[in-house]
């Protein structure tokens, strides 16, 4: 299942973008805004960006969006580290 949203020419035509940048810059500046109210997790986010986790990241960082980390995620790194 995928979704379509349809945007007005209007405000396709207001976008101070290239034509070839809009719907990358669209779905990046949607990836961040879902992933900041918590409505998407970080994978799920840089997956709708496209982008991969270091780049996603570094789009984060130079907005400054605080990354969501918690305690289970943190447990999963350290298990992962460890080899188990």
């Amino acid at each position: 299942m995928g979704l379509q949203i349809s945007i007005s020419d209007s405000i396709v035509q207001a976008l101070r973008l290239p034509e070839q940048r809009i719907e990358q810059e669209l779905r990046r500046e949607l990836a961040i805004a879902l992933y900041t109210q918590d409505i998407l997790s970080f994978g799920k986010a840089r997956e709708l960006a496209e982008m991969d986790k270091y780049e996603f990241g570094q789009l984060l960082a130079r907005r400054p969006v605080v990354r969501h980390y918690s305690f289970e995620e943190l447990n999963d790194d350290l298990t992962y580290a460890r080899g188990e």
